[in-house]
C-alpha cells in the first residue's frame, strides 16, 4: 500500500509567504512609472500656471500705464481749452464742449488776422506814398515779392508770359504753397491736407468777389471764411478753402493758374465757363 505524502503546515506557509514577497514585488515596479508620470504632469501644470500668471501681469501693468497716458493727455487738453476760452470773448465760445472751443477760437483768429492787415495797410498808407505799383500797401501780405506772370486763355493781359515764383515742396515733393504775380492780380495759394488758404490781390472790380464765390465752388472749392480789406482801388481776398474730394485741381499751381484766370476774365468783361 503507497503511502502518498501531504504537504505539511509549515511547507504551505512557507509557499505563501514567496508568493507575497513575488507579488509585492511585481505590483511596486507597476506603480513606479505611475507615479514618475504623476509627479511630470504636476510640473508641467505649475510651469504652465506661472507663466499665465505672468502674462496676466504683464496685461495689467500695459492697460494701468495706457491708461495713466490717456488720463495726462486728457488733463493736457483740457488745460489747453481752458487757455483758449480765457483769450476769446465769451461771444465766441457757445458751448463749453471741445468743439465749440476749437471752432470758436479758429474764427476768433480769423477776426484778428482780417483786423490786423486792416491795420497794416492803414499804417503803409500812412506812412508812405504809393511808388511801388498797386502792390505796395500789401507787400508785406505774401510771401515773395519776386515778379512772374500769369496769362488767361480767352483774354488779354498786359504780360502774357506764364510763370510761377516761389514754389515750396514738403518732405514728398509736394507742392504745398505757390505765388502767382501778373498786372491783373498777385495770387498766393497754399494747401495743408485738404485745405487751402488763397489769397487774391487785385484792383476793385464790379461784382468781383460774387463772381469769384461762385467760380470757387463751381471748381468744389467750397469756401469756410473770407477777409477782405480793401486800400484806394486796391482790395485784398484773403480765403480759407475746403478742397473737395471731387475737386479737379489738385495743386497749387493749378489752383493759382485757375484764379488768375478767373481774374483776368472778370476784369477784361469776358463770360465766364466753369469746367
Amino acid at each position: 500500500m503507497d503511502a502518498t505524502r501531504y504537504p505539511s503546515c509549515s511547507d504551505l506557509m512557507q509557499d505563501l509567504e514567496g508568493w507575497h514577497a513575488n507579488y509585492s514585488t511585481a505590483e511596486g515596479q507597476e506603480e513606479a512609472p505611475a507615479e514618475g508620470k504623476a509627479t511630470e504632469v504636476v510640473s508641467r501644470r505649475k510651469r504652465r500656471r506661472t507663466k499665465g500668471i505672468k502674462n496676466e501681469e504683464e496685461v495689467e501693468t500695459q492697460r494701468m500705464v495706457h491708461i495713466a497716458v490717456e488720463r495726462n493727455r486728457r488733463k493736457q487738453m483740457n488745460e489747453y481749452l481752458a487757455v483758449l476760452r480765457s483769450l476769446m470773448p465769451l461771444s465766441y465760445v457757445q458751448r463749453g464742449d471741445q468743439a465749440s472751443t476749437v471752432g470758436g477760437a479758429i474764427n476768433y483768429v480769423k477776426e484778428l488776422e482780417q483786423l490786423l492787415q486792416s491795420l497794416q495797410v492803414q499804417k503803409q498808407l500812412g506812412q508812405r506814398a504809393d511808388t511801388d505799383g498797386f502792390a505796395s500797401p500789401f507787400a508785406d501780405f505774401f510771401n515773395t515779392r519776386q515778379d512772374s506772370s500769369c496769362s488767361f486763355n480767352g483774354g488779354t493781359s498786359r504780360r502774357s508770359q506764364n510763370g510761377v515764383t516761389n514754389v515750396d515742396k514738403d518732405y514728398s515733393g509736394n507742392e504745398v504753397m505757390v505765388v502767382k504775380r501778373s498786372a491783373m492780380a498777385d495770387i498766393e495759394v497754399m494747401i495743408v491736407e485738404s485745405h487751402a488758404n488763397l489769397k487774391v490781390l487785385s484792383r476793385r472790380h464790379p461784382k468781383q468777389l460774387s463772381k469769384l464765390l461762385t467760380w470757387l465752388q463751381n471748381l468744389r472749392l467750397t469756401p469756410l471764411h473770407l477777409n477782405v480789406t480793401t486800400a484806394n482801388e486796391m482790395v485784398l481776398y484773403s480765403f480759407s478753402l475746403k478742397v473737395e474730394d471731387d475737386c479737379s485741381y489738385a495743386s497749387v499751381t493749378e489752383i493759382a493758374a485757375a484764379v488768375c484766370e478767373m481774374i483776368g476774365r472778370i476784369q477784361e468783361n469776358i463770360g465766364l465757363s466753369f469746367p
